[in-house]
């Protein structure tokens, strides 16, 4: 077994949190890091990283809020540096799938000194339950500047499990895994899914992007969030994802989950119960 610890970026997230569960019960050492965690690590602050990296030779990289995001690119190239000097050899790399922001972070990985694997993922089935989307579906409206446009949803757990495959076991070396779901959905067929699987009537309502953004700053949420959501609902949410990977094949040799199975796992968890 590993004697060196496996560094976890983002450790309390969607991802970070499923791969630490998975790679402790596995029997490996791993080292969360996170602005909450016991050894405090924040992207933005380099007088953080040293401790985070010391004694790591894998390391899973989960920038915070997205790659695509201005200063991501310079802030992960001098974090890959620093974590090369300190002794890192393996590095798997979460990625956004169809940002172009994104894939240049990705060549900053792929150096001759390292184990690298790029994992490719777009929207997350979990943002309706765990992420920015879990209050409208408590209140039965989920209102977004989301059209006809189809994405493959992919299960955080499937990604978690990619990771874990890749940080572990050998083979996975220089792979770029594009990870998506089982089918294409629309927001609307999707929200339809989670009001099957709940037995609610949840509405789906398609908004204007100006009048979404203008709830989420109204709402709290911070700048760079309202800036990724932007992004992400104006320049990615048009099309070119609107087709399936085989990363999840690739990696782990089965299917992608479902996310109509996701939305019955979720409502059998109690993560829904609220609205009920």
């Amino acid at each position: 077994m590993q004697q060196s610890p496996i560094l976890i970026t983002g450790a309390t997230g969607k991802t970070g949190r499923r791969i630490v569960q998975r790679l402790e019960a596995q029997g490996h050492l791993v080292r969360r890091a996170s602005r909450q965690a016991a050894i405090s690590f924040d992207w933005n602050d380099a007088s953080t990283w040293d401790a985070a990296l010391h004694g790591v030779e894998t390391a899973y990289l989960c920038y915070s809020p997205d790659l695509a995001v201005p200063g991501a690119t310079a802030t992960l190239s001098a974090f890959v540096d620093k974590a090369i000097q300190q002794g890192v050899r393996r590095i798997v790399l979460l990625s956004g799938r169809g940002e172009e922001e994104a894939q240049r972070c990705e060549r900053l990985i792929q150096r001759p000194e390292l184990q690298w694997t790029v994992v490719r993922a777009s929207w997350f089935s979990q943002n309706f339950s765990e992420g920015p989307f879990v209050d409208m579906v408590l209140n039965g409206h989920v209102a977004l500047p989301a059209g006809g446009v189809e994405e493959p949803f992919i299960d955080a757990d499937d990604i978690a499990d990619v990771a874990v495959a890749a940080l572990v076991e050998d083979g996975h070396a220089g792979q770029i895994y594009e990870v998506t779901g089982s089918r294409l959905l629309t927001f609307a067929q999707a929200v339809r899914d989670i009001a099957e699987a709940s037995g609610r009537d949840i509405d789906y309502i398609q908004i204007p992007t100006e009048a979404f953004i203008a709830g989420a700053e109204s709402a709290g949420l911070p700048p760079d969030i309202v800036w990724l959501m932007d992004y992400l609902f104006t320049t990615v949410l048009d099309g070119r994802n609107a087709h399936l990977g085989d990363g999840v094949r690739r990696a782990l040799g089965r299917e992608p989950k479902d996310f109509a199975d996701y939305a019955r796992r979720t409502v059998a968890a109690g993560q829904w119960k609220e609205a009920a």
